[in-house]
């Protein structure tokens, strides 16, 4: 009789830690509910981030490219492609654009050369650095 005891306290102490794990998003299988509604979703547009001349996109918390090199006169368009708001400011405080949602666009000229960094004001470790030539 303490055996089969033992084996039952053994058992509801495996289930419930079994019950826990999964509970907590560590469980040995994952199921999916299907969603009763539908919502709408924006149709997927190919994004071009590496090849676009005087442009920095917002991506994955990143500026991309974090260097862009330009000559004096180039206007220079940041396009934010998160689905988190981000901000562009100028480290000396030259130009600091309002809270950019995805897709939006910010759009500044360069007329003087010189080194310029930029930050996301939300997100200050997301910097990147553009040469005015």
């Amino acid at each position: 009789m303490p055996t089969n005891l033992k084996g039952r306290a053994l058992a509801v102490a495996l289930g419930s830690a079994a019950i826990l794990a999964m509970s907590a998003g560590l469980g040995f299988a994952q199921t999916t509910m299907p969603m009763p509604m539908q919502m709408p979703m924006k149709a997927a547009q190919p994004q071009t981030v590496a090849s676009t001349p005087n442009a920095m996109f917002m991506k994955n918390f990143n500026f991309t490219p974090t260097e862009l090199t330009v000559k004096a006169g180039t206007t220079v368009t940041w396009k934010n492609l998160d689905g988190e708001p981000h901000t562009v400011v100028n480290d000396a405080g030259l130009f600091r654009s309002a809270a950019l949602d995805q897709d939006d666009t910010y759009q500044f000229k360069f007329d003087k050369p010189g080194v310029y960094k930029i930050f996301c004001g939300i997100h200050p470790n997301m910097r990147a650095t553009i040469t005015v030539q």
